[in-house]
């Protein structure tokens, strides 16, 4: 009787006390991160995944008199009243063409700033994307300073934000 047939579940040629590779060694992989990728205006942003805590339908905006152009106003999230900006407001949107969605980012606080929740409007939420840092580019615009790079996908390109530097650009009020 052969070795393999003797003991079916050892392989032929293994000491005792030695494993078996399941699977070849694979080369060494870039780590990805996913990003949640939105058109805001003409232009496509993404935030990472983790920073954003939710998407939702267009709500109902009560606007702030005397507010800068780029906040649209605030809205009710289950309780909460979140400031809504349009980083799109350059552009101009067209009288009574509202946006479909708000994305919901949270920027963690540190010693001088509380948690902050900010809503950005968005005209379409295109997807979420799995991207290795090789398809984040460093460079930005010079003319987009609240973004920290962009991201290649779809042989497109998507506008990084950084979420500190559009609370500095954008001043929103803490409500």
């Amino acid at each position: 009787m052969s070795k393999e047939l003797e003991n079916p579940g050892v392989a032929v040629g293994l000491q005792p006390g030695e494993f078996v590779d399941s699977e070849p060694l694979q080369e060494a992989r870039q780590p990805e991160r996913q990003y949640c990728v939105f058109r805001a205006g003409r232009e496509r942003f993404c935030l990472s995944v983790l920073e954003i805590e939710e998407v939702v339908d267009w709500p109902i905006v009560t606007r702030i008199p005397l507010a800068p152009a780029f906040l649209m106003g605030v809205f009710n999230l289950r309780g909460t009243i979140v400031p809504l900006m349009d980083i799109a407001f350059t552009e101009g949107r067209r009288p009574g063409l509202l946006p479909k969605h708000v994305v919901v980012a949270a920027i963690r606080g540190d010693a001088q700033r509380e948690d902050l929740r900010v809503g950005i409007a968005a005209d379409e939420v295109i997807g979420t994307y799995s991207a290795s840092e090789e398809a984040l580019l460093d460079q930005a615009p010079a003319e987009v300073p609240h973004c920290r790079g962009m991201l290649r996908h779809e042989d497109r390109l998507a506008l990084v934000l950084d979420l500190r530097r559009l609370t500095d650009v954008f001043p929103v009020p803490v409500i």
